[in-house]
C-alpha cells in the first residue's frame, strides 16, 4: 500500500503536534519513542510517522511505537538523520519501507510491525536489569549534588497568587494525566485549591475548565493561548540563573517571574508550593518511576527523590487515581432511586382534591395561551 501526504517536520514531537493538521504525515527524530509522544500524535490523526530514530532501541520497555500501530497508524523507522532536511509541506509517498519524493527514491527505513516491536519489547524487559543499574549510580551521584534542595531554602520571587495555608494543585503533562485529572473533579470544585500548571499541564487544565492560577515551567510546551490567558508566569530557571524561557515570554509581550532549582520544573513548582507555605500539595501527572524518567531523558531521578524528601508530609500523588476505582455508569440507578423516593409523594398529590383543582386551572391558562 503506498502512502502520501504533506510532511511535518521537528526533531520535538511536542513542538510538531502543535502544527500538525490531519491527515498529514510526522516527521520526527525521537529515540525511544515514549506513549504520552504518540498519543499526542494519535490525537493529531496523523496519517504516518516517518523516524530519523530507531523508535524502540531496546534499553527500556516503551510503549510508544505500539501504540502507534494499534491506532492503525503506520511507522517507518530508524531512517536516518537526513530526513530531518525536508521541508514542511512537501510532498513524499511512503512505499513499503522506502520514501519517494518528487517520485524520485530519496531513501528508506524499517517499516515496523507488531511482531518486530513485540520482539523488541521482551528484549528489552530482560535486559531491564542493566539499565536499572545505571539508573541508580546516576541517582546516587546527582543526589549528592543536588542536596541543598532539601537542605537549604531557594529564592521563592514575589508572588501575586497566595498559597500559604491553602492546598495546591500541580498539574504535569504525565502519563494518564487527563484521567486522572478529571478523577479528582469534586476536590476541585469543592476545596478550590491554587491550581499550578507545569508547562503543559497548564493546556491540561484550560482543556477541562479550569483556569490556571499560576503557570511555571521552562515555557517550551505549554500553548501561548495559555500563557496569555490571565494566570501569573513563573519560568523555571537553571541553578545559576539562567532561564531560556523568558525569551518566549518576552515575544509575546508579558511578563514572569524568575525562580531559579535545581532539577525538572515539576520538582521546582512543588518546592514553591511548600516554601509558600501550602498546606497540602497535590500532584497530577507527575514523573515517578525509572521508566518516566528515561522517557523524559534523563539518566536519574536525583532531584524528584530529594524533592519529595523534603515535600512528603504534605504531599498527596494522584497519579494513577483515575485506576483506583473507574466507577460505573449508575445514572439509571440514580433515575429509579429519585423516582423511588418520589412516588409516595406523586400518589399524596395526585388523590388530594387541593392538586386536581390546581391542575384544572393552569390547563385552562395553557389553553387560553395557546388558543385551543
Amino acid at each position: 500500500m503506498v502512502l502520501a501526504g504533506k510532511i511535518k517536520v521537528d526533531k520535538k514531537t511536542k513542538n510538531l503536534v502543535k502544527r500538525l493538521r490531519p491527515q498529514e504525515i510526522a516527521v520526527i527524530d525521537h529515540a525511544d519513542l515514549d506513549e504520552l509522544s504518540a498519543l499526542s500524535l494519535v490525537k493529531a490523526k496523523v496519517k504516518a510517522v516517518i523516524n530519523a530514530s530507531p523508535s524502540m532501541t531496546g534499553n527500556y520497555p516503551n510503549l510508544g511505537p505500539l501504540i502507534l500501530l494499534n491506532y492503525q497508524i503506520p511507522l517507518l523507522d530508524n531512517v536516518g538523520p537526513a530526513i530531518m532536511t525536508l521541508q514542511d509541506n512537501q510532498y513524499v509517498e511512503i512505499r513499503k519501507n522506502e520514501i519517494y519524493l518528487n517520485q524520485h527514491l530519496w531513501g528508506q527505513g524499517v517499516r515496523q510491525t507488531k511482531e518486530k516491536l513485540q520482539r523488541t519489547l521482551q528484549d528489552s524487559k530482560n535486559n531491564l536489569h542493566h539499565s536499572l543499574s545505571s539508573f541508580i549510580d546516576n541517582t546516587l551521584f546527582r543526589a549528592g549534588l543536588e542536596r541543598k534542595i532539601v537542605l537549604e531554602k531557594l529564592a521563592v520571587p514575589p508572588l501575586k497568587q497566595q498559597i500559604k495555608d491553602k492546598h495546591a494543585l500541580i498539574v504535569v503533562r504525565g502519563q494518564g494525566y487527563l484521567a486522572d485529572l478529571r478523577a479528582i473533579k469534586s476536590y476541585i470544585n469543592d476545596l478550590k485549591p491554587v491550581l499550578i500548571g507545569v508547562d503543559g499541564g497548564a493546556d491540561a487544565l484550560r482543556e477541562n475548565g479550569y483556569r490556571p492560577d499560576l503557570i511555571l515551567g521552562d515555557m517550551d510546551s505549554v500553548s501561548d493561548e495559555a500563557l496569555q490567558g490571565g494566570s501569573e508566569l513563573v519560568v523555571h530557571a537553571y541553578a545559576n540563573g539562567d532561564a531560556p524561557g523568558i525569551e518566549r515570554i518576552k515575544k509575546l509581550g508579558l511578563t514572569a517571574k524568575i525562580f531559579p532549582a535545581p532539577g525538572t520544573s515539576e520538582d521546582a513548582a512543588m518546592l514553591l508550593a511548600h516554601q509558600c507555605g501550602a498546606n497540602l500539595i497535590v500532584a497530577v501527572g507527575t514523573h515517578t518511576s525509572m521508566i518516566d524518567f528515561l522517557e523524559k531523558g534523563r539518566r536519574g531521578m536525583a532531584s524528584t527523590i530529594l524533592t519529595r524528601i523534603k515535600v512528603g508530609e504534605i504531599l498527596v500523588d494522584a497519579k494513577g487515581v483515575s485506576k483506583l476505582y473507574p466507577g460505573k455508569d449508575n445514572f439509571k440507578s440514580v433515575i429509579k432511586l429519585i423516582l423511588a423516593a418520589c412516588l409516595p409523594l406523586i400518589i399524596l398529590v395526585s388523590t388530594s382534591s387541593l392538586f386536581s383543582q390546581i391542575t384544572r386551572l393552569l390547563w385552562l391558562k395553557v389553553k387560553l395561551l395557546f388558543r385551543f
